[in-house]
C-alpha cells in the first residue's frame, strides 16, 4: 500500500476518534476483568490499552477477577471446589487460599502496570495503582439450608475514597474480595464488585471482557446494541446462552437500571477490544443502554456544523446539490437530525409548497458508516408524517443517483411538470435530476 495511503488512512481515523476523546475526558469507567485474562499472558496487550485510556484523561477503576488462581491453590492443597447454586462455598481453609490466589494476582497486575519500557506503548507511563479496603462487604449466610461462610456481597463502596484516589490522577485496582467493620474478609465476586462500584460512583460506562464476543441472537449474529427490555428479553428466552452472558449480561442490566449510562460485554480474546469498542461507531461487542441512543429531532443553529459533515461528500460527488453554511443557517428550521449517542449520523429538510399540497424531500443524508442500520427509511417516514401534520398530499424528490432507494419505498418517476411551479421555474436541466413522486 502507497504511504500516501497509509498516512491518509491513518489521518482518517485519528480524526475520527477525536470526539471520543474529547467526550471521554474526565469520565469515570469501571474495567472488569477474569484472572484468565492474567492467567493467559494476555494482561500485557491489556495494560497498553489502560496506559492510553489513563493518559486520555479517564478516570480508571479495574476491577481484576482470580477464578483459576483460586482453583489451583485449592487443587495444590487438596481442597475440594464446592459451588452452591452456582456460588463458590469458602470455608476457612478455602478462604486462605483465596487471600493468597487474590494477592499473587494482584502484584502481577500492579507490576505489569508499573512498565515503563523505552519504544514501547508503555513508554513513558506514569500509571499511579491505588488499593484498598474501599469494599464493605457481607456474607452472603445461609441459603437453602447451606452456609456459604466466607462468601460474601457488596454491601458498600467508598465512593470518597475511590474519587479521592482518582482525582490524584491514580489508577484504582480493586480486588474480589471485601472486609467487613469486624475485621473479616469475604470472598466476593468480581461482578458484584464491579457493579456495585459503577453504581455507586454513578460511573459513565461499565466494561465487562468475556470469554464471547458479546450477545448474540437466534441466528448467531451479534447484537451490536441491547436496551434494557431488550436484554431481558434475551435472558428470559428459551434458548441455552452461553454462561458468560447468563454472567454478565443481569448485571448490565442492573447497572444501566440504576443510572450506568452504557455497559459493554467484549470479548478477552480479542487484541484491542476496549479500544475498539470504545473509539469507534461499530465497535466489537454489545452494548446494553437503558434506552435506545437515536433521537430524532428538529434541527438548531448549532447543528449546521454535524450537517456539513454529511452533505460535504456527497456534494463532492456529484449527489446532492451544494449547500454553503449561510444558506443552511437561514434554512436550518427546515431540517432534522438523527443522532446516534449524540453525535449526528443523518439529516433531512422538507420544503413545503402547500398551495399544490406537495412538500420536497432534500438534503437525505446518512453517515457512511452508519448506513445499512435503516437510518434512512426512519428519516424518510418522520418526514412523511410530518408534511401530513400540515395538510399536504405528496411527497417528491429530485436525484440523480439514489433512484432504485425512493422507488423501492414507493415513489413513482414522474416528469418535471409534475413538479410545483415554483420548484419546476428552479429545475437545473444541466443536472438532470430525475423526479420521483409519492403520495401521502
Amino acid at each position: 500500500m502507497p504511504i500516501t495511503t497509509i498516512s491518509a488512512d491513518f489521518v482518517a481515523w485519528f480524526r475520527s476518534v477525536a470526539p471520543y476523546i474529547n467526550a471521554f475526558r474526565g469520565k469515570t469507567f469501571v474495567i472488569a476483568f477474569g484472572g484468565e485474562v492474567v492467567a493467559d499472558g494476555k494482561f500485557v496487550e491489556l495494560t497498553h490499552d489502560f496506559n492510553l485510556l489513563a493518559a486520555l484523561g479517564i478516570r480508571l477503576v479495574l476491577v481484576h477477577g482470580a477464578r483459576p488462581q483460586i482453583e489451583r491453590h485449592l487443587a495444590k492443597n487438596n481442597l475440594g471446589d464446592t459451588y452452591h447454586q452456582g456460588i463458590r462455598m469458602t470455608d476457612a481453609e478455602s478462604m486462605q487460599c483465596v487471600k493468597e490466589a487474590v494477592g499473587r494476582v494482584r502484584v502481577e497486575i500492579e507490576a505489569l502496570l508499573s512498565m515503563g519500557l523505552a519504544n514501547s506503548p508503555m513508554a513513558n507511563a506514569d500509571i499511579r495503582v491505588a488499593g484498598g479496603n474501599f469494599i464493605t462487604a457481607q456474607p452472603i449466610g445461609i441459603i437453602n439450608g447451606v452456609d456459604l461462610m466466607h462468601t460474601g456481597s457488596v454491601r458498600k463502596v467508598d465512593v470518597a475514597a475511590l474519587n479521592d484516589r482518582m482525582d490524584f490522577g491514580e489508577v484504582v485496582l480493586l480486588s474480589p474480595l471485601g472486609y467487613s467493620p469486624t475485621g473479616e474478609v469475604f470472598n466476593v465476586t468480581l461482578e458484584d464488585i464491579a457493579t456495585a462500584t459503577a453504581i455507586a460512583l454513578d460511573a459513565d460506562k461499565l466494561v465487562f471482557l468475556m470469554d464471547t464476543d458479546g450477545v448474540q441472537d437466534k441466528k448467531g449474529k451479534l447484537l451490536k446494541e441491547l436496551t434494557i427490555a431488550g436484554a431481558q428479553a434475551v435472558l428470559s428466552g428459551k434458548r441455552k446462552l452461553p454462561d458468560d452472558v447468563s454472567l454478565y449480561l443481569p448485571c448490565a442490566i442492573r447497572a444501566c437500571e440504576a443510572g450506568v449510562a452504557r455497559t459493554h460485554l467484549i470479548s478477552r480474546h480479542t487484541d484491542g477490544a476496549v479500544l475498539q469498542e470504545l473509539f469507534s461507531d461499530e465497535g466489537i461487542g454489545t452494548m446494553v443502554v437503558e434506552s435506545t441512543l437515536n433521537t430524532l429531532r428538529a434541527a438548531t443553529i448549532e447543528d449546521v456544523g454535524g450537517i456539513l459533515h454529511l452533505l460535504r461528500p456527497l456534494e463532492a460527488e456529484g449527489i446532492l446539490v451544494r449547500r454553503n453554511r449561510e444558506l443552511l443557517e437561514r434554512e436550518i428550521a427546515r431540517f432534522v437530525v438523527l443522532e446516534h449517542d449524540h453525535r449526528i449520523v443523518g439529516c433531512a429538510a422538507l420544503y413545503p409548497f402547500p398551495d399544490e399540497a406537495a412538500a420536497e424531500l432534500a438534503c437525505l443524508a446518512v453517515d457512511a458508516q452508519c448506513r445499512n442500520r435503516g437510518y434512512g427509511q426512519v428519516i424518510l417516514d418522520h418526514m412523511t408524517s410530518l408534511a401530513k401534520t400540515q395538510g399536504l398530499k405528496k411527497l417528491f424528490v429530485l436525484t440523480t443517483r439514489t433512484a432504485h432507494w425512493f422507488i423501492e419505498r414507493g415513489f413513482s418517476e414522474a416528469d418535471v411538470s409534475a413538479l410545483p411551479a415554483q420548484k419546476k421555474s428552479l429545475y437545473n436541466y444541466q443536472r438532470k435530476s430525475k423526479v420521483f413522486v409519492r403520495k401521502i
